[in-house]
């Protein structure tokens, strides 16, 4: 071994640490991003070869417009009744959030995590599914369950622990379950649910039943050993199942480019894995409604796994324990430039003359009641 005298002077290594291009006090500019007019992504065939999807992963998948109108190959046409139903599921998870949290700073309850801004990415990726498929979510996926008419009062039991809780107290507030509406008990270490969805898949598949699995991570935890084990059993086997990586911008207070978003995007990870993959709005209800469709078609026709990053952002705090004004600007979601998911399925209602500024409001009142009548004190606490 020799002393190489022409590495004497060279410079010393040095790692790149990532930073987010805003800190607490500056002023929010999402004028770096790259967001493609509505209706302008091609829609491959379900049955494609993987690769024809590989574009999309580098693009975004958009189908409403600035001014509300649905365009392009992605529109999945829904009629009018789907599309009050899904605005009206929007309004009562952002109701009941908004509940939650007050009973959680009233000291009602320990703790409590909101979807706000995230709301699309549940519930009308539910809406697409069928009623037998299995969902493994996150903790902020509790759009599942009312998508699929789960009661309030035993999701409010659950964030209580009080005798009501069928979970008997056992789980952290937020982390529901109930196999019977197809919803995987969550699992507040992000990422486990996605081999367990893989395998939950294969078996589907290997009963030779139809039901297909679906479940959503964070895109920090695509950054655990878990996302890879899933990928690849999912690549190697054709697992019926869909891979949503909700990218929300942030890792509680670790913004996404420590998990890679500065080299790539993260439907981009398909490519590696030769699975499908789409890249979506998601605050986009019918782009996230075609795009999970589009999935579920594809893996029930065994054409293989679709990994589907929605890109969205995370409008509140990490939970009830976190301030992101510690480590982000206030307000920063404000500037977020995909808007509102809940506000840009009413201004399509709006359009389609089937909605109007009357209705919405009733309808807002009428989902917030159940949420005031039921009592924010849990009755008949559970002793320790």
């Amino acid at each position: 071994m020799r002393d190489d005298p022409s590495r004497r002077n060279a410079p010393a290594l040095a790692l790149h640490v990532p930073q987010p291009r805003f800190r607490p006090g500056d002023q929010p500019d999402f004028s770096h991003l790259v967001i493609p007019p509505a209706g302008t992504a091609a829609r491959p065939d379900e049955a494609c070869a993987p690769a024809d999807t590989h574009p999309l992963c580098t693009s975004l998948v958009r189908v409403l417009d600035d001014d509300g109108r649905a365009v392009g190959p992605w529109d999945p046409k829904l009629g009018a009744e789907t599309l009050r139903r899904m605005l009206r599921d929007m309004q009562i998870v952002r109701a009941y959030d908004d509940r939650m949290y007050r009973a959680q700073r009233q000291g009602k309850t320990s703790f409590y995590m909101k979807s706000t801004g995230e709301e699309a990415v549940a519930v009308c990726a539910t809406h697409a599914l069928d009623r037998g498929d299995m969902c493994f979510p996150t903790y902020r996926q509790q759009g599942i369950l009312v998508a699929r008419g789960y009661p309030l009062l035993e999701m409010m039991n659950q964030v209580y622990s009080n005798r009501g809780d069928k979970l008997h107290g056992r789980q952290l507030p937020v982390m529901y379950s109930s196999p019977e509406y197809g919803f995987f008990t969550i699992s507040g270490n992000l990422g486990t649910q996605l081999p367990q969805a893989v395998g939950w898949a294969m078996a589907s598949a290997i009963k030779g039943e139809t039901a297909i699995a679906a479940a959503w991570t964070g895109e920090g935890a695509t950054a655990e050993g878990d996302f890879h084990a899933a990928a690849i059993f999912a690549a190697v086997y054709r697992a019926p199942v869909i891979l949503n990586v909700v990218n929300n911008q942030w890792a509680i207070s670790s913004f996404s480019g420590l998990a890679g978003a500065e080299n790539a995007t993260f439907a981009a990870r398909a490519i590696g894995y030769g699975i499908a993959g789409l890249r979506v709005d998601g605050n986009d209800a019918l782009a996230v409604y075609a795009a999970t469709r589009w999935a579920a078609d594809r893996a029930r026709a065994n054409a293989g796994p679709t990994l589907i990053e929605h890109f969205t952002y995370r409008a509140e705090g990490h939970s009830t324990s976190d301030d992101p004004t510690g480590y982000r600007p206030k307000g920063e979601g404000e500037g977020w430039p995909l808007g509102d998911p809940v506000a840009r399925l009413k201004a399509h209602l709006v359009g389609l003359g089937e909605w109007d500024d009357a209705r919405d409001a009733a309808q807002l009142e009428e989902v917030a009641r159940p949420h005031r009548q039921a009592p924010l004190h849990p009755p008949q606490s559970r002793s320790c």
